[in-house]
């Protein structure tokens, strides 16, 4: 008897029915699955808070001195008849160590470098010096120079483009003359210890020697209304702190004129910081002043009336004497707020002493010189009186801040 059993037909549908079930099981899994990664990738990221700049200090130092002027017997110290050649390294050595303590190193140079070509090396009344000058200078620690004075046009225009030419081949900046409007228009901002500086220079006149019509950029005459827009565009240009060399006051007269007080308080007010004067070959004191800031805050300035001569050939009453005047400034950051900390000066004295049967000259630095005694170039006789020197140039130097 063949029999055959046939149920598949009774299967099928609970077969269908156990494999809907996995399906939807597996399903629902993958839907959890899903559901929960997408909540976990859309939670909330805490927000990062801002990082506070961390608060820091810079600071630099402006180290700058009077009239650097060339008579006829200092160009001839530093000739060399044998090699024909001119040094005048000497002049600085003394006082070297002082002027490598600042980051900006600035003097007025008080006459042309236009080379023998342009008329000869010569002294007074028409200043022209060798450029081994701006050679001694570089040494001895200075990168800036102004050249607004009233000799800068004892060698005409020519002179004017020489010299600058002179200084920047060497790397000194220079401020208060120009080659060409474009370059007039240009202010001197130098940076150090991410504080900017920018110096201007302006002088009272050229000693009556006209300036070429048309080409008034050549030297920046004193013009409070055009000094005041240059104070104002170094500061949108960036400038921490503005200092201005004015060639000005009467000579041989040891303290400011009030045309000098008046200019110097209105250039303040607009928003200079340091005023450097030079002309009176004899120093004249210094005064620290006192503005509204912002914020409430006290906002400090200086200006010395003159610093005297550097290093000249004159032998007037005091005009052997000098100063070194010194400003440190800080600048906070991150407020970029900068300040006037501190105010000191190193009085000067030019030696001319006989050597190689001719006269030599030098600058000591006073304090230095009569707390050591030893220099071998003095005599014992000499150290009294330096002493002197140096205590009536601290009072009177002083002077006008005791009277505040």
């Amino acid at each position: 008897m063949n029999f055959r059993i046939n149920f598949p037909h009774l299967l099928l549908p609970h077969l269908l029915s156990t494999i809907a079930m996995f399906s939807l099981a597996s399903c629902n899994i993958q839907t959890l699955t899903n559901n929960t990664q997408r909540t976990a990738s859309q939670a909330p990221i805490a927000a990062a808070l801002p990082v506070k700049p961390k608060p820091e200090i810079k600071e630099a130092k402006l180290i700058a001195v009077g009239d650097i002027m060339m008579h006829d017997t200092q160009t001839r110290s530093g000739y060399n008849p044998k090699q024909k050649t001119y040094n005048f390294d000497g002049f600085f050595t003394a006082v070297k160590p002082i002027l490598a303590t600042g980051d900006w190193v600035a003097g007025n140079l008080e006459t042309p470098l236009a080379g023998e070509a342009v008329g000869g090396y010569t002294g007074y009344p028409l200043f022209n010096a060798p450029p081994q000058l701006a050679d001694a200078a570089k040494k001895a620690g200075f990168n800036i120079l102004t050249t607004a004075n009233n000799h800068a046009l004892d060698r005409g225009e020519r002179g004017v483009i020489k010299t600058i030419e002179n200084l920047r081949d060497r790397q000194i900046a220079v401020t208060g003359t120009a080659g060409s409007k474009a370059e007039s228009d240009r202010i001197l901002i130098v940076k150090k210890n991410h504080i900017h500086l920018a110096m201007l220079a302006y002088t009272y006149g050229t000693n009556g020697i006209p300036i070429p019509q048309g080409k008034d950029y050549l030297v920046d005459l004193i013009n409070e209304k055009n000094i005041i827009k240059d104070i104002t565009k170094a500061r949108n240009k960036g400038a921490d702190i503005i200092a201005i060399s004015l060639h000005f006051g009467d000579e041989y007269q040891r303290q400011p004129n009030s045309q000098q007080k008046q200019l110097v308080e209105n250039l303040l007010k607009a928003g200079a910081d340091i005023i450097l004067g030079s002309h009176t070959h004899v120093v004249q004191p210094y005064k620290i002043f006192k503005f509204p800031g912002k914020n409430g805050k006290t906002r400090k300035a200086v200006a010395i009336y003159s610093m005297g001569n550097f290093i000249s050939g004159q032998s007037k009453p005091y005009t052997d004497l000098g100063v070194i005047f010194q400003v440190n400034i800080r600048k906070k950051f991150p407020e970029k707020t900068a300040e006037i900390t501190d105010v000191k000066t190193h009085p000067t004295w030019v030696h001319r002493y006989n050597s190689n049967n001719k006269l030599n000259y030098r600058v000591l630095p006073l304090a230095k010189t009569v707390a050591e005694k030893k220099d071998p170039l003095l005599a014992s006789s000499q150290y009294p009186v330096l002493k002197r020197y140096l205590n009536e140039m601290n009072e009177h130097l002083n002077s006008l801040n005791k009277s505040q």
